[in-house]
Protein backbone atom coordinates (compact mmCIF):
# COMPACT_ATOMS: atom_id res chain seq x y z
CA UNK A 1 0.00 0.00 0.00
CA UNK A 2 1.34 3.40 -0.94
CA UNK A 3 1.42 5.95 1.84
CA UNK A 4 0.49 9.56 1.27
CA UNK A 5 3.16 12.21 1.80
CA UNK A 6 2.61 14.66 4.65
CA UNK A 7 1.59 18.17 3.64
CA UNK A 8 4.36 20.44 2.37
CA UNK A 9 3.54 22.92 5.16
CA UNK A 10 3.98 20.22 7.84
CA UNK A 11 7.41 19.25 6.50
CA UNK A 12 8.38 22.92 6.15
CA UNK A 13 7.44 23.48 9.79
CA UNK A 14 9.55 20.49 10.86
CA UNK A 15 12.51 21.81 8.83
CA UNK A 16 12.25 25.18 10.57
CA UNK A 17 11.82 23.78 14.07
CA UNK A 18 14.79 21.40 13.66
CA UNK A 19 16.86 24.11 11.92
CA UNK A 20 17.68 21.74 9.10
CA UNK A 21 18.78 24.45 6.66
CA UNK A 22 16.76 23.02 3.77
CA UNK A 23 13.24 23.68 2.67
CA UNK A 24 10.70 20.87 2.56
CA UNK A 25 11.10 20.14 -1.16
CA UNK A 26 14.89 19.96 -0.96
CA UNK A 27 14.70 17.72 2.12
CA UNK A 28 12.28 15.38 0.35
CA UNK A 29 14.61 15.31 -2.65
CA UNK A 30 17.50 14.43 -0.33
CA UNK A 31 15.51 11.66 1.34
CA UNK A 32 14.53 10.23 -2.04
CA UNK A 33 18.11 10.51 -3.30
CA UNK A 34 19.31 8.65 -0.23
CA UNK A 35 16.76 5.87 -0.70
CA UNK A 36 17.21 5.69 -4.48
CA UNK A 37 20.97 5.42 -4.04
CA UNK A 38 20.55 2.42 -1.76
CA UNK A 39 20.80 4.23 1.58
CA UNK A 40 19.33 2.65 4.69
CA UNK A 41 15.64 3.17 5.32
CA UNK A 42 15.76 3.89 9.06
CA UNK A 43 15.45 6.60 11.71
CA UNK A 44 19.04 7.82 11.06
CA UNK A 45 18.26 8.96 7.50
CA UNK A 46 18.28 12.64 8.46
CA UNK A 47 21.85 12.45 9.80
CA UNK A 48 22.87 10.59 6.65
CA UNK A 49 21.38 13.06 4.15
CA UNK A 50 22.68 16.05 6.10
CA UNK A 51 26.10 14.34 6.44
CA UNK A 52 25.92 15.32 10.11
CA UNK A 53 26.40 12.58 12.70
CA UNK A 54 25.14 14.99 15.37
CA UNK A 55 21.72 15.32 13.72
CA UNK A 56 18.99 13.69 15.79
CA UNK A 57 17.29 10.45 14.85
CA UNK A 58 13.85 10.97 13.41
CA UNK A 59 11.19 10.28 16.03
CA UNK A 60 8.79 7.48 15.18
CA UNK A 61 5.42 8.83 14.11
CA UNK A 62 6.74 12.37 13.53
CA UNK A 63 6.20 14.30 10.30
CA UNK A 64 9.70 13.37 9.10
CA UNK A 65 9.11 9.72 9.95
CA UNK A 66 5.85 9.78 7.98
CA UNK A 67 7.74 11.44 5.11
CA UNK A 68 10.32 8.62 5.14
CA UNK A 69 7.74 5.86 5.32
CA UNK A 70 5.61 7.34 2.54
CA UNK A 71 8.61 8.01 0.30
CA UNK A 72 10.05 4.51 0.76
CA UNK A 73 6.64 2.97 0.11
CA UNK A 74 6.09 5.08 -2.99
CA UNK A 75 9.52 4.23 -4.41
CA UNK A 76 8.71 0.52 -4.00
CA UNK A 77 5.19 0.87 -5.47
CA UNK A 78 4.84 -1.23 -8.61
CA UNK A 79 2.00 1.06 -9.70
CA UNK A 80 4.45 3.98 -10.02
CA UNK A 81 2.71 5.97 -7.27
CA UNK A 82 5.85 7.97 -6.46
CA UNK A 83 5.25 11.70 -5.90
CA UNK A 84 7.48 14.72 -5.43
CA UNK A 85 6.82 16.98 -2.44
CA UNK A 86 6.34 20.32 -4.20
CA UNK A 87 4.06 23.36 -3.86
CA UNK A 88 0.50 22.96 -5.12
CA UNK A 89 -0.49 23.95 -8.66
CA UNK A 90 -2.04 27.17 -7.29
CA UNK A 91 1.43 28.48 -6.36
CA UNK A 92 3.08 30.66 -8.96
CA UNK A 93 5.37 29.21 -11.59
CA UNK A 94 8.50 30.75 -10.03
CA UNK A 95 7.83 29.14 -6.66
CA UNK A 96 6.99 25.74 -8.16
CA UNK A 97 9.93 25.63 -10.55
CA UNK A 98 12.32 26.86 -7.84
CA UNK A 99 11.08 24.10 -5.52
CA UNK A 100 11.58 21.50 -8.26
CA UNK A 101 15.16 22.63 -8.84
CA UNK A 102 15.77 22.57 -5.05
CA UNK A 103 14.27 19.07 -4.94
CA UNK A 104 16.77 17.99 -7.61
CA UNK A 105 19.69 19.56 -5.68
CA UNK A 106 18.70 17.66 -2.55
CA UNK A 107 18.30 14.46 -4.53
CA UNK A 108 21.73 14.68 -6.16
CA UNK A 109 23.62 15.33 -2.93
CA UNK A 110 22.09 12.47 -1.00
CA UNK A 111 22.11 10.12 -3.98
CA UNK A 112 25.87 10.64 -4.21
CA UNK A 113 26.27 9.94 -0.49
CA UNK A 114 24.30 6.68 -0.74
CA UNK A 115 25.38 5.37 -4.14
CA UNK A 116 29.01 6.49 -4.04
CA UNK A 117 31.15 8.11 -6.70
CA UNK A 118 30.70 5.52 -9.45
CA UNK A 119 27.44 3.62 -9.03
CA UNK A 120 26.68 0.83 -11.49
CA UNK A 121 24.06 2.53 -13.67
CA UNK A 122 22.41 1.56 -16.91
CA UNK A 123 22.96 3.93 -19.82
CA UNK A 124 19.43 5.31 -19.35
CA UNK A 125 19.99 5.90 -15.64
CA UNK A 126 23.33 7.63 -16.32
CA UNK A 127 21.60 9.97 -18.77
CA UNK A 128 18.78 10.58 -16.30
CA UNK A 129 21.28 11.44 -13.56
CA UNK A 130 23.05 13.91 -15.87
CA UNK A 131 19.69 15.51 -16.70
CA UNK A 132 18.84 15.79 -12.99
CA UNK A 133 22.19 17.54 -12.48
CA UNK A 134 21.28 20.07 -15.20
CA UNK A 135 17.93 20.68 -13.52
CA UNK A 136 19.63 21.12 -10.14
CA UNK A 137 21.77 23.88 -11.66
CA UNK A 138 18.76 25.69 -13.16
CA UNK A 139 17.18 28.85 -11.83
CA UNK A 140 13.46 29.62 -11.88
CA UNK A 141 12.24 32.24 -14.29
CA UNK A 142 10.26 35.21 -13.05
CA UNK A 143 7.14 34.71 -15.11
CA UNK A 144 5.69 32.30 -17.59
CA UNK A 145 2.76 31.39 -19.75
CA UNK A 146 0.71 28.29 -20.38
CA UNK A 147 3.53 26.71 -22.40
CA UNK A 148 5.84 27.13 -19.40
CA UNK A 149 3.21 25.50 -17.16
CA UNK A 150 3.04 22.52 -19.53
CA UNK A 151 6.83 22.32 -19.68
CA UNK A 152 7.08 22.33 -15.88
CA UNK A 153 4.55 19.49 -15.64
CA UNK A 154 6.58 17.50 -18.18
CA UNK A 155 9.81 18.16 -16.26
CA UNK A 156 8.17 17.02 -13.01
CA UNK A 157 7.08 13.80 -14.70
CA UNK A 158 10.59 13.30 -16.10
CA UNK A 159 12.10 13.75 -12.61
CA UNK A 160 9.64 11.27 -11.15
CA UNK A 161 10.50 8.63 -13.75
CA UNK A 162 14.25 9.34 -13.53
CA UNK A 163 14.16 8.78 -9.77
CA UNK A 164 12.35 5.47 -10.19
CA UNK A 165 14.91 4.40 -12.80
CA UNK A 166 17.83 5.28 -10.51
CA UNK A 167 16.12 3.55 -7.58
CA UNK A 168 15.76 0.45 -9.75
CA UNK A 169 19.45 0.42 -10.66
CA UNK A 170 20.89 1.23 -7.22
CA UNK A 171 18.40 -0.12 -4.68
CA UNK A 172 16.08 -2.69 -6.24
CA UNK A 173 18.62 -4.33 -8.55
CA UNK A 174 21.21 -5.11 -5.85
CA UNK A 175 18.48 -6.29 -3.46
CA UNK A 176 17.10 -8.69 -6.07
CA UNK A 177 20.58 -9.98 -6.97
CA UNK A 178 21.19 -10.74 -3.27
CA UNK A 179 18.06 -12.90 -3.18
CA UNK A 180 19.52 -15.14 -5.87
CA UNK A 181 22.96 -15.56 -4.26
Amino acid sequence: MTHELPALSEVEEACLSLRIGMDASELHGALCGWLAGGGADNARWLAAVLADDEAPSVVEGSVLDRLRRASASQLEDRGFGFELLLPEEEADLTERSGALFQWCRGFLGAFGLAAGANPALSEEASEALADLARLAAASPQEDGDEEDEIALAEIEEFVRVAVLLLHGDCALGPRHRQQFN
